[in-house]
């Protein structure tokens, strides 16, 4: 494995109840970059992605972090080693005010060493990043509580957390989802930036207008298999894709 490529998934499976939901999948990431993994309803998506960020163990295959097998590590080793995931589904703290929701990654183990064992002030830290993904500073948004927070923020919110851990990978499974254009177009800059920072990102999605803008290259499955990998464009022309899956881009 090159110096530069910071995951590699050697032919994962997942079986559930005879039901193959990944299927020999292999793939490099290479750092700095955003992977787009798209496909149907049904297609293995949430599983691959589930097997990356150890929610699920594979029956077969292997995963490589930094050159180091990770396979079957559970997610809180991952995190520990830099690799951060939000949810499509959102499952804040609802009753606690939402900047007091990033105070969990805020006290991990990987942000006191990367701060030299300094604490700082974390609440200060975990407004803004608020901020940074678009909560308003003066407002009283952020100390508003979660569960009364709407869809957007919330969506927000997941990203924030994610930040707050200060990852080398972030797996961002449909951050667009129930998002507004408006909405979607005030994260790309956040991405952007983490880009510039140096972070590498992996985003599931079925928003593929906005996914293809940030995407490098992007993963096509279909019942499980991968279909097709490359850059957005050329993955757009690949026959096997427009047959399986562009025709539609419903939620999961």
């Amino acid at each position: 494995m090159s110096d530069d490529v910071i995951l590699e998934a050697k032919g994962l499976a997942r079986s559930f109840g005879g039901i193959k939901a990944v299927d020999g999948v292999s793939f490099e990431l290479k750092a700095n970059q955003v992977l787009g993994i798209i496909g149907p309803n049904g297609s293995g998506k949430t599983t691959l992605v589930n097997l990356l960020t150890g929610f699920v163990k594979p029956d077969q295959g292997q995963i490589l972090y930094k050159g180091q097998d990770v396979t079957g590590l559970p997610p809180y080793k991952l995190a520990g080693l830099g690799v951060a995931r939000s949810f499509q589904m959102v499952k804040p703290f609802y009753e606690l005010p939402a900047f007091k929701n990033l105070i969990i990654p805020l006290f991990s183990s990987r942000v006191r060493r990367l701060a030299g064992g300094k604490s700082g002030d974390r609440d200060a830290v975990a407004k803004d990043l608020l901020e940074e993904v678009g909560f308003e500073r003066d407002s009283q948004v952020i100390t508003q509580r979660a569960g009364s927070l709407p869809h957007g923020y919330l969506k927000r919110m997941e990203l924030a957390k994610c930040m707050a851990l200060r990852p080398d990978l972030y797996v961002l499974d449909e951050l667009f989802s129930g998002l507004s254009l408006a909405e979607v177009a005030s994260l790309v800059p956040v991405i952007d930036k983490l880009m510039a920072q140096g972070a590498t990102i992996i985003m599931v999605e079925h928003r593929l207008r906005e996914l293809f803008r940030i995407a490098n290259q992007v993963i096509v499955l279909n019942f499980g298999r991968k279909i097709a990998h490359g850059a957005p464009q050329e993955v757009m022309n690949n026959p096997e894709v427009k047959s399986a899956y562009l025709g539609s881009e419903t939620e999961d």
